[in-house]
């Protein structure tokens, strides 16, 4: 069963003895403070900073578990007081206790949501690559419909999208056969790693004639941006670089210039790595883009390695989780369900204009008791 956020209901609050001690469980705060206690060393020593990007690793951490901590401490005395003021309250106060509960409860469900960031590299920009399945108009279509809700995801969040490359499917408005693009955000990496995978929609089809329904399925791949401070093996003998004229939108140069740029890396495995930026009109900017994601796609690729060889150890034979359908849209039911946690929404226009906060927060929920088990 998938872990909920603990609840503070007043019955709770009135006992000291169960107010907060159940929660310690769920937040391993002695397990964050004996985790900071190991750091303090390492963070005090006067070489720290030889290693610049061990240096970032560390002092992310230890900022991550100082506020869990310090959050976790201040609602235990939050809910201790509310606990007493419970107590001798006259009916007239509890409106005003009860309104100090609901910002006690949102507090809490913020700090839980905390603890589900503990990635490597949650805190890096997500590179986003959308494919439609097979299916012509009605996958490509579907893929559109994706590319704009991920954007509209990232617009309520504050975060900024840059589209790396976009192929339009000129058959209908929106249509796409191809996407990439980089979120940048607090966590953005972390948010939406969670919704690699493929994702199924199920509709009466706008594109026949006859009002059938249709399934259709568009592929989502998500993976860290990799910089320079991570160490990526590249030999240049194992790159092809080409431009050519950029095909999208940016304005009258770059659709007249040689700005885009392909990068075919052949080295490493038998299949080739491509990789695309038409962004800007800057061939310079654009290849060092393109040479972004092609660091993040290798780094990728040994981690879906690493993955596999794991499961390999421990002699599971399921397939790896990213590859895996994780979300129905079923439009003419009115209904989306999440195959990994079970959760289900009834309200498919939000979603699809981007609310997907929810469905991400109980995929991670998910994703943290899978490697747990």
């Amino acid at each position: 069963m998938r872990k909920k956020a603990p609840k503070c209901r007043r019955k709770e609050c009135k006992s000291k003895k169960n107010n907060f001690s159940p929660y310690g469980g769920i937040f391993d705060i002695a397990g964050k403070k004996a985790s900071l206690a190991g750091l303090e060393p390492r963070l005090n020593d006067p070489n720290l900073w030889s290693d610049p990007e061990q240096a970032r690793k560390l002092t992310q951490e230890a900022s991550r578990l100082r506020r869990v901590i310090s959050s976790f401490e201040t609602l235990e005395n939050d809910i201790e007081g509310l606990a007493e003021l419970y107590e001798i309250a006259t009916e007239d106060e509890m409106a005003e206790l009860d309104e100090e509960q609901k910002r006690i409860q949102l507090e809490l469900d913020l700090l839980y949501r905390e603890t589900l960031f503990a990635g490597e590299h949650d805190e890096r920009p997500a590179i986003v690559t959308i494919k439609p399945g097979a299916g012509g108009t009605e996958s490509s279509d579907w893929a559109g419909m994706l590319l704009r809700m991920y954007r509209r995801f990232a617009e309520r969040q504050g975060f900024k999208v840059e589209l790396l490359d976009v192929m339009a499917n000129d058959a209908a408005p929106g249509a796409i056969d191809y996407a990439q693009f980089i979120v940048r955000g607090e966590r953005a990496y972390g948010l939406l790693k969670v919704e690699s995978g493929v994702h199924r929609l199920v509709r009466v089809s706008p594109f026949d004639a006859q009002n059938r329904r249709h399934t259709s399925f568009a592929s989502l791949d998500v993976m860290p941006e990799i910089d320079d401070d991570i160490k990526i093996e590249l030999d240049p003998k194992d790159l092809r670089v080409d431009v050519y004229r950029s095909s999208g939108p940016g304005g009258q140069s770059v659709n007249t210039t040689d700005s885009a740029v392909r990068i075919v890396y052949k080295g490493g495995a038998p299949e080739e790595i491509v990789v695309t930026c038409q962004d800007g009109k800057s061939q310079i900017k654009n290849r060092e883009k393109a040479m972004t994601v092609l660091r993040s796609r290798l780094w990728e690729r040994e981690e879906r390695k690493r993955r596999e060889e794991q499961m390999q150890a421990r002699g599971e034979q399921k397939a790896i989780e990213w590859g895996s359908q994780i979300r129905s849209y079923v439009l003419d039911k009115q209904y989306i369900k999440d195959h990994r946690s079970g959760d289900m929404r009834h309200d498919p226009d939000n979603v699809l204009d981007g609310d997907i906060e929810d469905l991400i927060f109980s995929g991670l929920e998910w994703q943290v008791q899978q490697v747990a088990a």
